[in-house]
C-alpha cells in the first residue's frame, strides 16, 4: 500500500530493497560516525517478526527509508535515513509519521529510538514529541575508531498527540 504525505510517496519495502538501503545509507551516514548498518544486519532484522521497512519516494526516486520493529506494546525506530539532497523537505517527518501510524496499528503504545549525539535529526524528534530518556556512552564507533554517544528517546503514541 502506498501513502502520500506532502508529495512524499511511501511504500512498503522488503529484502528486495537491500541494495537501495545500502545506497541511501552510504549517502546519508558519514563513515566517521559508524551509524550505517551492514547488508547482513539489515537482512537479519528484516527476517524477524514485527519488523517493517518503509521507503520514501519523491519524484519517482527513493529519498529515504525507515526501518522499524514492534514487540508487544513497544515499537522502535531502528534506522531513519534521508538522502542529503532531500533533507529538510518533509521526507524524514513523513517517514516518522508513517512509522508511528504503523506502530499504533500493531498495538504499540510507545515508540523508542536512539540517535547519535549531535545528529541534526534530534530537531525532528523533538518537534514530533519525542523526549530524551537516556544516553548510551560511546555507543557508535566510527571508521577511525573514535566513539560517539547515543541519546535515547521515547514518545507515547497510544492516543494521538
Amino acid at each position: 500500500m502506498n501513502t502520500v504525505f506532502n508529495m512524499v510517496e511511501l511504500r512498503v519495502g522488503g529484502v528486495g530493497d537491500l541494495a537501495l538501503l545500502e545506497t541511501i545509507m552510504t549517502e546519508a551516514f558519514e563513515p566517521r560516525f559508524g551509524e550505517a548498518w551492514t547488508r547482513g544486519q539489515c537482512l537479519g532484522i528484516l527476517a524477524m517478526p514485527g519488523v517493517w521497512l518503509t521507503i520514501a519516494m519523491v519524484d519517482g526516486e527513493a529519498a529515504g527509508f525507515a526501518l522499524s520493529r514492534s514487540v508487544a506494546d513497544e515499537a522502535e525506530l531502528l534506522l531513519l535515513a534521508v538522502r542529503p539532497a532531500r533533507r529538510r523537505r518533509g521526507v524524514g517527518a513523513a517517514l516518522l509519521r508513517a512509522m508511528m501510524t504503523q506502530a499504533r496499528a500493531t498495538g504499540a503504545a510507545h515508540v523508542h529510538l536512539e540517535v547519535r549525539e549531535g545528529n541534526e535529526a534530534v530537531k525532528l524528534y523533538h518537534a514530533t514529541g519525542f523526549a530524551k530518556v537516556g544516553e548510551r556512552r560511546n555507543y557508535y564507533r566510527g571508521a577511525s575508531g573514535q566513539t560517539f554517544n547515543a541519546l535515547t528517546y521515547r514518545r507515547d503514541i497510544a492516543v494521538e498527540q
